[in-house]
């Protein structure tokens, strides 16, 4: 039977209540984490307080490539010297970050917020698949580039909702005569970029192949 925790002061309760809710943190992990905050210095724990708030208040996404950003456009999508043909798809921020580490990329991302999961309850309208649609029809229409000089990578994980987001995104997609591909399968079944070493990521995507539904 579990006894309920008994804390000495309210104050310390709710802190631990509110640093447990983050995930992968249970309570005794809560504890020692508000324990030790406690014991540091005020300015550091008010500037690391500070810290979230502002980032829950302040941070954006990028316009362009739904990338966390301090400005309405993140400093990749506004660097001239990438190459603006290409666009990498990925799950979220963690994989751009992975991906970047490599040193392998040079192009534009596309960050969809999540992937199909009809266990989840995550559909195409809830993540951002239209906004990546609309994007390569800019690209094509627009005349600066040959469709067959414009690439789609699918830097999606190897899992089942991976594959199935993958083949959803390429069946909207092909249409326009561009070049989509996926990641070289440096990558086993079921593996997430974010856990991924640099040199098999950037293997991975140096050595991408096009992708065969």
């Amino acid at each position: 039977m579990n006894i309920p925790e008994k804390y000495p002061s309210k104050l310390l309760e709710n802190a631990v209540q509110a640093i447990g809710s983050l995930p992968g943190v249970g309570k005794r992990s809560a504890l020692r984490l508000a324990l030790h905050l406690l014991r540091q210095p005020v300015e550091n724990v008010h500037h690391f307080a500070d810290s979230i708030v502002r980032l829950r208040d302040e941070a954006k996404y990028c316009k362009e490539c739904r990338m966390i950003s301090d400005d309405d456009i993140c400093p990749i999508c506004s660097d001239r010297t990438r190459d603006r043909r290409t666009i990498c798809v990925v799950e979220n921020v963690r994989d751009v970050m992975s991906i970047e580490n490599t040193g392998q990329y040079h192009g534009l991302y596309h960050v969809l917020g999540g992937i199909i999961s009809p266990i989840a309850g995550v559909g195409p309208s809830d993540i951002t698949v239209a906004a990546l649609v609309e994007r390569v029809k800019s690209m094509v229409t627009s005349g600066e580039t040959a469709p067959e000089d414009i690439e789609i990578i699918l830097a999606l994980s190897g899992d089942v909702e991976g594959e199935t987001t993958s083949f959803y995104i390429y069946r909207l997609i092909s249409g326009f005569g561009i070049r989509v591909s996926s990641l070289a399968r440096g990558l086993g079944f079921g593996d997430d970029l974010e856990y991924a070493d640099e040199l098999t990521l950037g293997r991975s995507i140096v050595n991408r192949q096009q992708f065969k539904p």
